[in-house]
């Protein structure tokens, strides 16, 4: 049972985080377009973030495709906090580093689901014809 709490807790955290971010994201504000002005992808880039975000929050709260919306989450976590440290830095636009810790929290989540949920990526990765 306290796992399983714990499980929803990292679950909502993910989403919530995400479905907040998906709001500036698809709505165009300033941080966003300047967020992915700098990297050379806006719009394309934003929106399809965004959509990638929206798919494995979805994903992430369906038990069958925990793993599959996890995975997913810690490949687009690993590409922003990459490119804060790397092109855009921790700080954007005055924002205290807020963008890049919840960035940071939101990849322990899916990284702790992925842990979780381990014993199902060689099922993830059969193919059937």
């Amino acid at each position: 049972m306290k796992n399983n709490v714990f499980t929803w807790i990292i679950k909502l955290t993910a989403v919530i985080i995400l479905i907040q971010t998906l709001y500036f994201k698809f709505t165009g504000a300033e941080e966003s377009v300047y967020i992915f002005s700098t990297l050379g992808a806006e719009p394309y880039g934003r929106i399809g973030s965004g959509v990638v975000e929206l798919i494995a929050s979805i994903l992430i709260l369906i038990p069958r495709t925990t793993l599959l919306g996890a995975l997913i989450g810690l490949g687009t976590m690993t590409g922003a906090i990459l490119s804060h440290l790397f092109i855009l830095g921790i700080v954007v636009k005055n924002d205290g580093g807020t963008l890049f810790i919840l960035a940071i929290i939101t990849l322990i989540c899916y990284a702790i689901l992925v842990f979780q949920n381990r014993d199902k990526i060689h099922s993830l990765l059969k193919f059937q014809l």
